[in-house]
């Protein structure tokens, strides 16, 4: 095997591991099944590297060129071209193969790779004398029969120019969904080199501080890693993703120093991250009904991976997950509470009322309820409990069995001079003249 199909070779591999041989023969089957066209996979050398020939055979035309080895190079050539015109300019390439046929070709652009999908062998117009004369021409040299390639150039497939224009346009369509698969996963692939690389630092430089009290050292790092974890679910419950992250790569980076020679037991390890990160998530107000469910199908995902950089990356998604759940069951119940702490107030606002007693009849601390209350209505408990009681007041300041006294100590306010100057503060006016007006 000469260097240029080796290096074909190792091209096809990186693609097939990339995007799945499995799918990128179904989209070109399904690509050929459905305009009725050859389709195939090439590289930059014009070499085949997956055909639909076992779907749709060479037109009688093209199998008499390729017969002669010289046909097939210049066949190669031509998708060679096609290949780096389609990528140069992004878009399908329609071209004239070396035999005179019509042809058509899809970019594949996948990181430094580049491959197309080569499609066609029609023509567009009506065979004519000078057509056959022309093919003549082109295919001098080769050792075919030529009255026999001429005959067979005259039944080939017309198309209209709109309907090439329209199957090249399918055919980008198709390459650019093998793209979006390619590039998916090269994502993750460079996501998992990033964590592997800072895991390995982490590694490292804890081999370099590495002390000589070998015989605490066992001890000292499950007590350290005991506490990393209780900080873990601290971190997770309070909703601090990016703090939460980078601890969980250092409880990764304590396991796999451990036992990197054994992914049953980084699994396992794993397996118990995964139980009190969502045991944390629910305390910080995830759904459990959601997160067993997600509890269930980590495990079988975990089970089917097979290499520890995969764990890492997967452990990081799974950590993500669940935050996410935190955060889409705390904004709901976040309204809940707002809307608790607000019918709380409307109740008892003839009362003396704190934030602590508000506090305790939501189940949350003074502090994250005064904050949530805040960015949900816009103002204050202390603010709103005063509007309520404004509110309430000048109801009662508009019935005249009730004086200015007996309005403020009904609507909730001990001072009669405090009362007054709340009112004229929100109304803009003093409660005698608000009386006035009303009456």
């Amino acid at each position: 095997m000469n260097q240029t199909n080796i290096a074909s070779e190792k091209e096809s591999q990186w693609l097939e591991k990339l995007v799945g041989r499995n799918l990128l023969e179904k989209v070109l089957c399904s690509f050929s099944k459905s305009t009725g066209l050859k389709a195939m996979l090439v590289d930059t050398k014009g070499n085949a590297l997956i055909s639909t020939s076992h779907e749709i055979q060479d037109c009688s035309f093209c199998s008499k060129i390729r017969a002669d080895s010289l046909g097939i190079r210049k066949c190669q050539r031509s998708y060679a071209q096609a290949c780096t015109e389609a990528a140069k300019y992004g878009e399908p390439y329609i071209f004239r193969c070396h035999a005179g046929l019509i042809m058509w070709a899809a970019p594949i652009v996948l990181d430094q790779y580049v491959f197309s999908i080569i499609c066609g062998q029609v023509l567009m117009w009506e065979p004519e004398d000078y057509f056959l004369e022309e093919i003549e021409e082109m295919v001098k040299g080769l050792d075919i029969d030529v009255a026999g390639v001429k005959w067979a150039a005259a039944q080939l497939e017309v198309m209209s120019s709109d309907k090439v224009q329209a199957a090249a346009d399918l055919l980008f369509i198709v390459a650019n969904q093998i793209m979006k698969s390619g590039l998916t996963v090269l994502e993750q692939r460079r996501n998992i080199t990033a964590q592997q690389a800072r895991l390995a630092e982490e590694i490292q430089a804890r081999k370099r501080s590495e002390v000589a009290m070998r015989t605490i050292e066992s001890r000292t790092n499950s007590i350290n890693s005991l506490d990393k974890e209780h900080e873990l679910k601290t971190l997770v419950r309070n909703g601090e993703k990016r703090a939460a992250q980078q601890l969980l790569e250092k409880l990764l980076v304590d396991i796999l120093e451990r036992n990197s020679e054994n992914i049953d037991t980084v699994k396992t390890r794993v397996v118990e991250l995964v139980v009190f990160i969502s045991r944390a998530a629910v305390d910080g107000g995830a759904d459990l009904s959601v997160i067993l469910q997600q509890n269930a199908l980590f495990f079988l995902e975990l089970l089917k991976i097979t290499h520890t950089d995969e764990i890492c990356l997967w452990s990081r998604d799974m950590l993500e997950t669940y935050m996410k759940q935190i955060d889409n069951n705390r904004d709901q119940k976040n309204q809940q509470a707002i809307q608790y702490a607000a019918e709380y107030i409307k109740k008892n606002f003839r009362n003396k009322i704190t934030t602590e007693d508000i506090a305790r009849v939501v189940y949350l601390s003074p502090c994250y309820v005064s904050r949530i209350f805040k960015q949900g209505l816009g103002c204050t408990l202390t603010e709103y409990l005063t509007k309520v009681r404004v509110e309430e007041a000048k109801k009662m300041l508009k019935d005249p069995k009730y004086n200015v006294m007996k309005v403020a100590e009904e609507s909730g306010f001990d001072d009669p001079a405090y009362f007054t100057r709340v009112f004229k503060k929100t109304e803009g006016i003093t409660p005698s003249s608000f009386r006035q007006h009303a009456l």
